[in-house]
């Protein structure tokens, strides 16, 4: 007979759900909360449910908030003429983090989840919008389709630099990428 304890197996299955989580760590931090540390656990336990319970999609942008507007769209200090169309709130806080980008921002997931009426809604007021998607055939299907459901409307498109990353070595770096930055490259 395999020694197993049930309710352990379920917390260990929760955590390897979770994303990058693979079984050595959910093993690992299943043992720690229910035998190391259960007030951490406990702490943990109230945050999530704490975190489900108030975050909610910004009415607006599709940010994660706790009101009807995120804290960027009701930042009236915030460049409300350029618009940053990202995938996911996690790509906000990336850009937000560079500390480099001062505009507003829209999340579009995947083209069938695009409402077009919200989406032209939201570029009211807007003079430029930026697309900040990870490089794949996808992405830049999104971005033609973007764009053509905005033609018309005098925005100025752009995308963020692709390319090569600082402090890389050349052959470590993928073909699609190398040829993207030669693409791409600026004059000095």
């Amino acid at each position: 007979m395999k020694y197993k304890i049930e309710a352990f197996e379920n917390l260990v299955n929760a955590f390897q759900d979770l994303p990058s989580i693979g079984k050595k760590s959910a093993i690992r931090m299943a043992y720690h909360v229910v035998m190391e540390d259960s007030f951490s656990a406990m702490k943990l336990a109230h945050a999530i449910e704490e975190g489900i319970k108030t975050i909610r999609r910004c009415k607006k942008c599709h940010n994660m908030s706790e009101d009807e507007l995120c804290l960027i769209c009701s930042d009236e200090y915030r460049d409300n003429t350029t618009l940053c169309i990202v995938q996911s709130a996690k790509d906000i806080l990336t850009i937000e983090a560079s500390g480099q980008y001062k505009g507003i921002y829209y999340i579009v997931t995947q083209v069938s989840d695009l409402d077009e009426y919200h989406l032209k809604d939201a570029v009211k007021g807007i003079e430029e919008v930026i697309f900040a998607f990870p490089p794949s055939l996808a992405t830049d299907t999104m971005i033609l389709y973007i764009e053509d459901k905005l033609s018309g409307t005098g925005l100025h498109f752009s995308k963020i630099a692709q390319g090569v990353p600082t402090g890389v070595e050349l052959d470590n770096i993928d073909i699609v990428s190398l040829g993207r930055a030669l693409e791409s490259r600026v004059k000095v």
